[in-house]
């Protein structure tokens, strides 16, 4: 089987000038080649493809490949995560991890959170704000918790994103709106735990690979598990395995929202716990970085025994389950 992989790589956005910040969501090359070679242990032929301007250059001019290993991520549009994934279905290619509706959904953080609150599923109180004009109607109470709508990776939250009063509220809103250029998420404020999970499979046959306690450092930025943060991992972040009553019901928790958004083959869901110790759902990506050291969901399946090699299989084999393909 010859796979192809999208992708976008980090290093050719910042030579058309974007910076740090906005391109922290994309690849380094060192992600396509353990990719690559992971694949490549399976016995797959591989091609490199690239972003979707590569990817449609390359449909129209007749290229095909059994199958697309996807991870592009996009770059601009509220359905930037969708545009591949919804080329690939113009051509009737498969591909790997979610389609263009769940792509569209969960990166509109508000859409998934209402999506999976009407499942019964625990989400913090939440508002959105499109501009400032919507302060005047939030009922919601301090202390609260204000970051981009659709952004990953930690990108818009820092210090200030904790708010304790809504004079402070304003004034993060309006630098948000000015800088993301997107509404602003507020969500009632969570003091507990920062819990990850990693999920593996599709529908009934979707299971947890594990459940990962992401630990501040009190040296760390404030504002929890910041995009400083998480850029800076290795000197400000701790990372455990976790097993306990609460881990569990994050599991549970979890795995209710991957089905429930109808996400497939891998991927990450990420939840804070309450004052009471009750996890709430915050966030789903169905598109879960897999930088080889980096990125969380390696991290955690490192953490449960799994290493890069396994990952990846097991990522393909859920593929290969959902869409009844069989390898030749």
């Amino acid at each position: 089987m010859l796979v192809g992989l999208t992708y976008d790589l980090r290093a050719d956005y910042l030579v058309q000038g974007l910076d740090d910040e906005q391109t922290a969501e994309f690849d380094a090359p060192e992600t396509i080649d353990a990719l690559e070679e992971a694949l490549r242990e399976q016995g797959f032929e591989t091609e490199r493809i690239g972003n979707l301007r590569a990817l449609a250059r390359r449909l129209v001019a007749g290229a095909r490949w059994d199958w697309i290993f996807n991870i592009a991520e996009g770059l601009r549009g509220a359905g930037r995560e969708a545009q591949v994934p919804a080329l690939l279905d113009a051509w009737d290619l498969p591909y790997s991890f979610s389609d263009p509706v769940v792509m569209a959904v969960t990166l509109d953080k508000s859409v998934a959170k209402r999506l999976v609150r009407d499942q019964g599923i625990h989400t913090a109180p939440f508002a959105v704000i499109e501009s400032l004009g919507d302060l005047t109607d939030l009922r919601l109470p301090c202390p609260l918790f204000a970051k981009p709508l659709a952004e990953g990776t930690g990108k818009g939250i820092g210090a200030a994103s904790r708010i304790g009063s809504y004079e402070e509220l304003e004034s993060l809103c309006a630098s948000l709106l000015e800088r993301f250029r997107q509404p602003v998420l507020v969500e009632r404020y969570l003091p507990g735990r920062e819990l990850t999970v990693g999920i593996v499979g599709t529908g009934r046959d979707a299971r947890v690979l594990g459940v990962m306690d992401v630990q501040i450092d009190a040296s760390a930025e404030d504002g929890g598990y910041s995009y400083e943060n998480k850029e800076n991992y290795e000197n400000r972040v701790r990372y455990r395995l976790a097993d306990d009553d609460e881990a569990l019901q994050a599991a549970d928790t979890a795995l209710a929202a991957w089905r429930a958004l109808r996400c497939r083959d891998a991927g990450r869901v990420d939840l804070r716990s309450d004052e009471g110790g009750i996890p709430q759902f915050l966030e789903v990506n169905p598109l879960a970085g897999l930088h080889p050291v980096r990125s969380d969901l390696v991290i955690l399946a490192q953490l449960a025994g799994v290493d890069y090699q396994a990952l990846i299989e097991t990522i393909v084999a859920a593929f290969l389950a959902r869409t009844g393909m069989v390898p030749s």
